[in-house]
């Protein structure tokens, strides 16, 4: 058993989704979250407001489901990222589960 946690601009709900139903994970969860980034403001030029803060409205997805179907969906999202998200990739990761009660 592992836990699958990915994250996402809320504009790739859809494609998300769509990579948990390809790899058959029938039982996920999500929560809204927002994103944060601090601009670096050594160039006033470039960046007028120096030390604003972009916010991102987000996603997050999580699941505890089999490596097999983890495998699928980190194809997926690597297939997603160098087609269409230059700026905003859809990220994910694995963690073990050493214990867990059904």
């Amino acid at each position: 058993m592992k836990l699958l946690l990915i994250t996402s601009v809320l504009e790739f709900e859809k494609e998300v989704c769509k990579l948990f139903k390809k790899a058959e994970v029938i039982v996920y969860s999500t929560s809204e979250i927002q994103g944060h980034k601090f601009f670096k403001g050594n160039d006033i030029q470039t960046n007028w407001f120096s030390a604003q803060q972009d916010t991102v409205n987000s996603k997050l997805y999580f699941s505890f489901t089999s490596e097999e179907k983890i495998d699928t969906i980190f194809k997926g999202v690597k297939e997603f990222n160098a087609e269409k998200s230059d700026s905003n990739p859809i990220k994910a990761i694995v963690l073990d589960i050493e214990k867990y009660i059904n």
